[in-house]
């Protein structure tokens, strides 16, 4: 398997990777959505593929934080795997070579709102106990899906505030963990 960043000439392939992933044009729609989007670059998108077929993608927009304080934040999504070979670690792959390539950039703080069960095994953290408020209020029987992971020590527990994401992700519907 072979993980690099994404190319302008990968977008179809991103795209059915989203499309097959999610059984919707939902991932697609919001990375195509992020690629237009002043407000989310920096942007980190990675593709993974087995021989030729792209089989994973995942996508890093920039984030904020309210107060403004002199922190570099990212968020994760989509994190897509083609069905097919899921639960084969590419999706792990993924989030590894994507916060080593933003911890090399200087990010500090990476946020996902996500599977309670999954992320945490790649370092991921319940950001809300932590005082880092999401864009938009997450039901209390989904608090634990708003994580996030520290990339530069001595940030969390010195900072707090409402995290503000790209323009395009700030809608309701993207503000769900089912």
């Amino acid at each position: 398997m072979i993980i690099r960043k994404a190319l302008d000439s990968d977008l179809e392939n991103i795209l059915s990777v989203e499309r097959a992933a999610f059984g919707s044009e939902d991932g697609a729609e919001i990375v195509q959505k992020l690629l237009g989007d002043d407000s989310a670059k920096p942007i980190v998108s990675l593709v993974a593929f087995q021989e030729d077929r792209a089989v994973g993608h995942i996508f890093f927009s920039r984030a904020t934080l309210e107060p403004n304080v002199p922190l570099s934040l990212s968020i994760l999504g989509p994190l897509a795997v083609v069905p097919d070979v899921q639960k084969q670690g590419i999706g792990g792959k993924l989030i590894k070579n994507g916060l080593d390539i933003l911890s090399e950039s200087g990010v500090d703080l990476v946020f996902v709102l996500g599977h309670p069960t999954y992320y945490p095994r790649h370092g991921f953290i319940p950001a809300g106990n932590l005082g880092f408020e999401p864009s938009y209020p997450i039901l209390a029987k989904n608090a634990d899906a708003w994580m996030v992971q520290e990339l530069r020590s001595g940030i969390i527990g010195n900072f707090r505030g409402k995290v503000i994401c790209a323009d395009s992700l700030n809608e309701p519907q993207y503000w769900h963990e089912e």
